[in-house]
């Protein structure tokens, strides 16, 4: 497997994008910056547009998923789109019954919470990809040199959900399988990692020209439980897009002492939310990857001296990385005010 010679990585393989580069672990000219969940919530013109849509069905409408990815491009100047999706759509893409419930969040109609319950999950059809390459294929035609970031989900978020039913903050029920019978666990691990993985694939392979594992919950385990029950499953999933040559991340929330193990499973850069320092979290995952992160998301609303402050701290301390990719320590409120988005974009860049 291999991209095709229109793909974005490959015609700009001599003169990659900053994000690319820094990935990579070169420091370019200038500090590259994007936010996780910059397409979206906190925007007028998302707002509009997703009037009457449910979120999923957002997700694989192609026309509406690529303007919702090219949204903050064209508004913040930020340094990559980030495909715009949700976690679950692999999920719902193989017929499992799952919905977006306002407020909540993923719901399951039927949790799966027994041997039986992982044997019944449907495979992922390849054929159900096409909304997800149609849109990829329609945002990298309109993103020019911008890169895109592929999106997906790590098996644990992915089993937590199915197992819970919905969100959960501590993941008994989940943590529960995990260890009462590690046989099943491995099995609806395996499912998670292989739809996942497949949905990364589909957009790398498409035009995207970097890929994001996001592990939403995985702040919820032992440095012991991640490494031997989760971290093999993580692997897997980024198995069929590393053959492909992009560079890959890989993001927790919460997760500052997994920080080395996550970067074990194979990636490029460690994402790192606010509660660490950078340099700090550079000092936990060594020399040889980038670091992401980490802007406070609470401090989006400070007045901006002080999230002025902040942000060069951030780039101080990020500088004891190989290279640096700025973000927030998690996604973008949906009470920001964008207009604060785009002067961080332009602080980063004067300043990074």
């Amino acid at each position: 497997m291999s991209l095709h010679d229109s793909h974005p990585s490959v015609l700009q393989r001599n003169d990659p994008p900053a994000l690319i580069r820094a990935y990579r672990g070169e420091r370019p000219a200038r500090t590259p910056v994007w936010f996780m969940r910059q397409a979206g919530r906190s925007l007028p013109e998302y707002r509009e547009l997703r009037v009457g849509t449910d979120m999923l069905d957002a997700c694989l409408n192609p026309e509406l998923a690529s303007e919702i990815t090219l949204q903050p491009v064209r508004r913040h100047g930020v340094d990559a789109g980030i495909f715009f999706s949700d976690i679950v759509i692999p999920v719902r893409l193989a017929g499992v019954d799952v919905r977006i419930v306002a407020g909540r969040g993923p719901v399951l109609a039927d949790p799966v919470r027994t041997a039986a319950d992982v044997a019944s999950l449907p495979p992922l059809d390849p054929e159900s990809l096409a909304p997800i390459r149609d849109a990829v294929a329609l945002t990298v035609a309109e993103l020019g040199t911008t890169p895109l970031i592929g999106f997906a989900g790590a098996p644990y978020t992915l089993a937590s959900y199915l197992v819970e039913g919905g969100p959960s903050k501590e993941q008994l029920k989940t943590r529960a399988l995990m260890h009462s019978d590690p046989e099943t666990w491995a099995a609806l691990l395996t499912w998670c990692a292989e739809i996942t993985g497949a949905f990364l694939a589909a957009q790398i392979e498409t035009g995207a020209s970097a890929g994001q594992l996001f592990d939403s919950w995985a702040g919820s385990l032992s440095l012991a439980d991640y490494t031997r029950h989760v971290a093999p499953f993580s692997a897997q999933a980024l198995g069929p897009v590393r053959a492909l040559g992009v560079p890959l991340v890989h993001f927790g929330v919460g997760t500052g002492e997994l920080l080395a193990a996550m970067r074990d499973i194979g990636v490029d850069t460690v994402g790192v939310d606010w509660r660490l320092p950078l340099d700090e979290a550079v000092r936990r995952v060594g020399p040889d990857v980038s670091v992401q992160g980490n802007i406070d998301p609470a401090l989006l609303r400070a007045p901006w001296p002080v999230l002025e402050a902040h942000i060069l701290d951030v780039l101080e301390r990020g500088r004891a990385a190989r290279a640096h990719v700025v973000n927030l320590g998690h996604g973008v409120p949906p009470d920001t005010d964008p207009t604060v988005l785009t002067r961080v974009v332009e602080f980063v860049h004067a300043n990074g």
